[in-house]
């Protein structure tokens, strides 16, 4: 009877430990809901040191899709250069290929749930960018070359950036460039979109876009509307947030160039900075 009473106490205190670990653990989807916000909500944390001090980048590819090492040296050094991140560490994933002709962002975002495996973790803030091995569905004559759909979260067409680089002979490191770095500008928060303009620059018609003739983040490029309320999470219908852009349009931007370096084949303009640096950018 002794032993019956001991094991019943032992038993009762081993199911309250298992309540409050339990309790005291964050669900899973908890610790994934900060990097499953609407685009340009994570702006200032990517930008400044005040709550995460780490970048961690997983850059998933499809075999045989994976980006130029050229573009992923650029993107490091263009975080370096706006944001205080200093410490950035970047991870590829290889992945299999989804079997798509074509990918809308509902069946992008469904290979995000299934394959992502960094996210937000202490003072670490996770980004996860996708290089497909199919155009995007919404393509309609047009080219779209990459598209931004959470606040941590970017999508490249690789396909469309090599047809784009072979057909008018540019490096496809070029080309990747130019759409990781527009479309990181939008995860950084601009054009109003998370970092609110010091002064207007803000394009009329494209709305997310500068109005400045030159500039990477400009509606010169053709990239078509986000939308300040645009929140994939809470979208029923298809997001628009891709960024289709014309072969034309962009060797008119890399023709606008002062220098053919890779670093500054595009380049933001004194608003745009001015923008980030008053949401807490460097």
């Amino acid at each position: 009877m002794k032993h019956l009473r001991i094991w019943s106490v032992l038993l009762c205190l081993s199911l309250v430990f298992a309540c409050m670990k339990s309790d005291d653990t964050p669900s899973e989807q908890a610790i994934k809901s900060a990097n499953l916000l609407a685009i340009g909500q994570s702006a200032n944390d990517i930008l400044s040191n005040d709550t995460f001090t780490k970048l961690k980048i997983e850059i998933a590819y499809v075999t045989g899709f994976r980006p130029t090492r050229a573009a992923i040296i650029v993107l490091e050094n263009y975080l370096k250069i706006y944001t205080f991140k200093e410490d950035i560490e970047i991870v590829f994933k290889e992945l299999p290929s989804p079997g798509k002709e074509t990918l809308t962002l509902e069946e992008i975002a469904d290979l995000e749930t299934e394959n992502r495996s960094v996210y937000n973790d202490g003072e670490t803030l996770g980004i996860y960018i996708y290089f497909t091995d199919a155009p995007s569905a919404s393509d309609d004559g047009g080219a779209t070359l990459g598209a931004v759909y959470r606040n941590t979260t970017m999508v490249v067409y690789q396909p469309t950036v090599r047809r784009i680089a072979v057909r008018n002979l540019i490096r496809e490191s070029v080309v990747e460039t130019a759409t990781i770095k527009h479309e990181f500008g939008h995860l950084l928060g601009l054009v109003d979109l998370g970092s609110p303009p010091v002064n207007a620059h803000e394009d009329a018609e494209s709305e997310n876009h500068c109005n400045i003739p030159g500039c990477l983040m400009g509606a010169e490029l053709q990239f078509s509307r986000i939308g300040k309320s645009s929140n994939f999470v809470e979208q029923k219908d298809e997001p628009k947030s891709g960024c289709s852009f014309s072969e034309k349009s962009l060797l008119k931007i890399l023709k606008s160039s002062t220098s053919k370096s890779l670093n500054n084949t595009t380049t933001l303009d004194d608003e745009c900075i001015l923008d980030l640096k008053s949401n807490g950018g460097r």
